[in-house]
């Protein structure tokens, strides 16, 4: 199963950061990397000229968000068809800081499903807080998100869905679930989705805490906030993964 590695770059961003992909193939060549799949997901409004001056270096760009409807009187919003319009292969659906405002399982189902509808791959994202671990839940709360988040979607497809573990106590707070946490969680995911479908690990990865990450059984990549708007950060996680 190849390793995806996935920047998430969150709302960072201007024109010149279309140089990124550029900077990370001289760090790290397509070469080099042909056992790894390469993301960057940046704000919308950057996705068309990023997929511009990454197509040729293959890499894939994706996109933070999307909506569940085709179309519609739906201000602000972008459907999954739209971003596959403009060259986006990949949407992060689910993630914690959207839960955090409200988006709730149902929603998050509803644009997994619009994704594959709309030919992108959605990556799925899952995790407890800090409360939850502490008070011995953490599994029941990320088993719920899964059956809530995925009921009705084929997890037989394999490549076309993608799930990412991230404790919601380790994003951007520079703490990290410990190995023996990741290999429990990731194991329980797989129990859950099978054999096919690749499983991120995201929470404050960074180059030097990657490897030990991404060598953990069922850690199929990583989602990276923080260290994939540096290249040379990002590339070292991705040499990490090879």
């Amino acid at each position: 199963m190849k390793p995806l590695i996935a920047g998430n770059w969150k709302m960072h961003g201007a024109p010149d950061w279309y140089d990124y992909p550029s900077r990370f193939n001289a760090l790290l060549p397509e070469n080099d990397r042909k056992a790894l799949d390469i993301l960057m997901c940046p704000p919308a409004l950057f996705i068309e000229s990023l997929v511009r001056k990454s197509s040729e270096l293959n890499i894939h760009v994706g996109a933070q968000n999307c909506h569940a409807e085709t179309s519609g009187a739906h201000t602000g919003e972008i459907s999954t068809e739209m971003l596959k319009s403009v060259g986006a292969r990949f949407v992060i659906v689910g993630h914690s800081e959207r839960r955090a405002d409200g988006e709730m399982d149902a929603d998050i189902l509803a644009k997994a499903l619009a994704a594959i509808r709309g030919g992108i791959t959605p990556i799925v994202c899952v995790g407890e807080t800090l409360l939850e671990r502490e008070s011995g839940h953490a599994n029941n709360v990320v088993t719920a998100q899964l059956v809530a988040s995925l009921g009705g979607v084929d997890l037989t497809t394999g490549p076309e869905i993608v799930v990412a573990y991230e404790p919601v106590w380790a994003i951007g707070t520079g703490m990290t679930a410990t190995p023996d946490d990741i290999v429990a969680m990731h194991a329980r995911i797989r129990a859950y989705v099978g054999p096919k479908i690749r499983i991120l690990y995201g929470g404050s990865v960074k180059p030097n805490n990657a490897k030990e990450i991404l060598k953990a059984p069922n850690v199929n990549g990583a989602l990276i906030g923080g260290a994939s708007l540096d290249m040379d950060s990002f590339a070292a996680i991705a040499k990490a993964a090879l």
